[in-house]
């Protein structure tokens, strides 16, 4: 008899943003004239950069030509993306991380879920409460949870994240855990963490034999001085942290697909038998087994990304994506809400005082703009809305005036 992965059984009935489109299908079903604004799923809207789209092309060009024709590439991917990432992501900044310790992938989610693939079904887990969902829902589905009892797995620890810690956990959290998630600037309340913050949980990991698995999908978006954009900034991360980066939100690659994960030499986890086993080695031959590489045309994109042409042509589109919350977060204050988020992410994290989903179907019926209720990110995401500032500037405008009207 062949049987499922009952496991899967376990997760929520609706991931969140399948429920959000089931919602927003029906409102716009109803209301067929209506012109609805999305300022929820955290999808770019502005084109790629020219020198992104010209290194493409040029790239397409190569895939027209015997000569100059590339098949399968290598599965850690091309020399000259891990260069160009260790240099300017790492070195330039006085960050020690080389080419080869970097895996170029197809984005930053699948690497996030496909690490834990290297770790025993018995280690336990630590993630942010709110959270993203993939961190807790790839774990369910290897069979390191038990239920979902209100809201929350039993077997996950669940760091509570809020405006009595800046959105940001202490290590003293997470006692007896193998491995902690986290994401900073955060998803989804926009949430920085300083320096100081993040060593010491470098601290506590390796006092723990530890692993920090840390998502800076959103490093880009950091303008503030002094706030880490990796966290190999911190005294010895190298030896209990893995790193995920994204062009997605970098770069706008959400359509073309392409990030890369950090896996330090020398880094290691432990056998039953107390021995150490270098985690880079092994997730080398994870993705030599199941991955066969990102393209060659979408990482010739990626590499156009580091010219000096890339990055200023990048910047300019994540300025505009931050002017944006900052329209929006200067208009929510004025309106009374408290706001976290929007000076170095592109999420705002609204208090609405109130059930999450009811404030977003108040704004989604009142005012036609879609938003994320933060229960969907956990139990602590209650009370709270995620507002995206991934639009063009006049629907912005025009949600901030459809805004100043309800009561959400």
């Amino acid at each position: 008899m062949l049987h499922v992965n009952e496991n899967y059984s376990k997760i929520q009935a609706s991931y969140l943003f399948t429920e959000i489109a089931h919602r927003v299908a029906a409102h716009q079903a109803a209301n067929p004239d209506a012109k609805v604004i999305r300022l929820g799923i955290g999808d770019v809207t502005e084109p790629l950069a020219p020198a992104v789209v010209e290194a493409m092309h040029r790239a397409v060009d190569d895939e027209a030509g015997r000569a100059a024709f590339h098949g399968y590439g290598p599965e850690q991917g091309y020399a000259f993306l891990r260069e160009a990432a260790a240099k300017a992501d790492f070195q330039d900044r006085g960050v020690d991380v080389s080419a080869d310790e970097i895996f170029v992938s197809d984005g930053a989610k699948c690497d996030c879920g496909n690490i834990q693939e290297l770790f025993g079904g018995d280690v336990r887990i630590a993630v942010g409460d709110p959270v993203y969902p993939v961190y807790v829902d790839t774990n369910v589905m290897a069979g390191r949870t038990g239920a979902n009892e209100g809201g929350r797995y039993s077997g996950l620890s669940y760091l509570v994240c809020d405006a009595s810690n800046g959105f940001v956990p202490d290590p003293s959290a997470a006692e007896g855990c193998d491995i902690v998630y986290l994401c900073y600037p955060n998803n989804p309340t926009g949430a920085v963490a300083t320096l100081a913050q993040l060593q010491r949980w470098v601290d506590w990991a390796n006092a723990s034999k530890s692993l920090i698995l840390f998502d800076a999908a959103y490093e880009a978006f950091i303008r503030t001085p002094g706030i880490p954009h990796s966290i190999y900034e911190c005294s010895g991360a190298r030896s209990c942290a893995i790193e995920f980066r994204s062009f997605s939100k970098t770069a706008g690659f959400t359509g073309v697909r392409c990030g890369y994960t950090v896996v330090p030499k020398g880094l290691c986890a432990y056998a039953a038998d107390g021995s150490a086993v270098e985690l880079r080695p092994m997730w080398t031959r994870r993705q030599t087994t199941k991955f066969n590489g990102a393209s060659y045309i979408s990482q010739r994109g990626a590499e156009a990304v580091y010219s000096p042409e890339g990055r200023e042509q990048c910047r300019r589109t994540i300025d505009f994506y931050l002017e944006n919350g900052r329209i929006m977060k200067e208009a929510l204050v004025s309106m009374g809400y408290s706001v976290t988020g929007g000076g170095d992410s592109p999420y705002l994290w609204v208090d609405v005082k109130g059930d999450s989903w009811a404030a977003f179907d108040a704004i989604l019926k009142g005012a036609n703009v879609v938003t994320t209720p933060g229960a969907g990110f956990g139990r602590a995401g209650e009370g709270y809305i995620r507002i995206s500032s991934f639009n063009s500037r006049e629907n912005v405008m025009e949600a901030v005036e459809r805004l100043r009207t309800i009561r959400f």
